[in-house]
Order: C-alpha cells, then structure tokens, then sequence
C-alpha cells in the first residue's frame, strides 16, 4: 500500500479535520457524549469503521463518556492521508452521535533526560521501566500506556540545573494560554529562544518542564 505523508500545517490548515490536533506524528481527537453507553456504542461504530478501512487506531473511553482517539500509520512511523481519512469519518460517526468535539483536549507527555552518554545509560532505564528502544534511540512503552523516553546530549558539567525535565506536547493553538497559565501559578519563564517549538519554564525550585508544540520545527 502507498501511503502519502501528511504534515503538521496541512493538519491545522484543513478546516475537515477541525476536530484533530497534531501531537507528535499523531493525529488526536476526543469527543465527549451524554451518557457512557453512548460513548462506549461510538466506540463500537469507530472500530467497524477501522475494520472496514484495515487502518485502526488506538481507542481509549473514559467516564463520564469521553472518547479519545489517536491515529498515526505505523508502517510509516508518521502521519499520512490514510490517517486524515479515517480522522473524517470518525468525525462523521461522532456528529451523528450527537458528540461533542474537544479538539484541544489533548495533550502528550515525555521524559527527557540530559546525558553525556545516553548508550550507558539507555539500557538500565529500558530495563527499569520495561521499555523498548524505538529506531531514534529514544524508548518506549511497548503496551503503548506509558509516556516515551529520551535523551537529550549535554556537555558536562551541569549542575545548575536539574537533569530530568518533562516535555508537554499540547496542540499549537492552546499552548500560549499553557505557558500564561504555568507562569500565572508561580512558574517563570527559563527560555522562549525556541518558541514556538517549545517554551521552557520552571517551578520555584528550579524544576523544568518544556512546554511543546509542532510549529517551527526543523
């Protein structure tokens, strides 16, 4: 099958997939129902839906009936129209359900962790957390439940600054309200010099966390 690669500007440009956002080569959308039956039989529509397309997403529902989907084509590691299409669809199947689109709901969290030599220690935190080690070199969750790891080179020494920091990959048009609302609640702002890839920010005792997005990368 060829599969036609799909980038994060087409996403956002494409007023047909006004209910998705592009988070780390994958496509999200959450859809919130009346009741939890309702959203448990939308999630059945969704997976005849996948069956009949041979293209499946990952499909998670939550109480009260909050459905989230994630789709990404794996045979290419990153998005293509084949993702978008049945992105559409599912949006179909939705309105007809009477739900309701929250398009900047989601979010996708990492850890990073600065090293100088991430191959020493890449091994002890595949082992620790029951990883795998993804062709990047960065690890993850092979249940697909836990966040995915990687390592970012340092010059030694470091000390001034925590090592492990999280990386939050909210979609592009919520994360200036993400770094406001951080700052708001006692953070402060480390470094905008890659905004709007991302914003570093910390706690009052130094902690970091990058708040992320797709726009401007390389």
């Amino acid at each position: 099958m060829q599969y036609e690669p799909l980038t994060a500007s087409a996403v956002a440009a494409d007023h047909t997939l006004a209910d998705w956002r592009f988070l780390l080569r994958h496509l999200h959308g959450t859809f919130r129902l009346p009741t939890f039956r309702a959203a448990a039989e939308l999630v059945g529509r969704i997976a005849a839906a996948a069956d009949a397309a041979d293209h499946h997403p990952n499909v998670d529902l939550r109480y009260p009936g909050v459905v989230h989907v994630d789709i990404t084509t794996h045979a290419t590691g990153g998005l293509t129209h084949t993702d978008a299409a049945l992105a559409r669809e599912i949006s179909a199947l939705a309105a007809e359900a009477g739900a309701e689109a929250l398009a900047t709901a989601a979010q996708a969290l990492e850890l990073a962790l600065d090293t100088t030599d991430a191959d020493a220690i890449r091994p002890f935190w595949a082992a620790v957390l029951g990883y795998r080690e993804d062709a990047d070199g960065a690890l993850f969750d092979p249940a697909g439940w836990g966040p995915a790891m990687w390592f970012q080179e340092m010059d030694p020494p470091r000390r001034e600054r925590g090592r492990f920091h999280l990386d939050v990959t909210v979609p592009h048009d919520v994360a200036d309200a993400r770094v406001a609302a951080a700052l708001a609640a006692g953070g402060r702002l480390v470094s905008a010099e890659f905004a709007r890839s991302w914003w570093v920010l910390a706690d009052a005792d130094g902690n970091e966390a990058c708040v992320c997005t797709w726009q401007d990368r390389g």
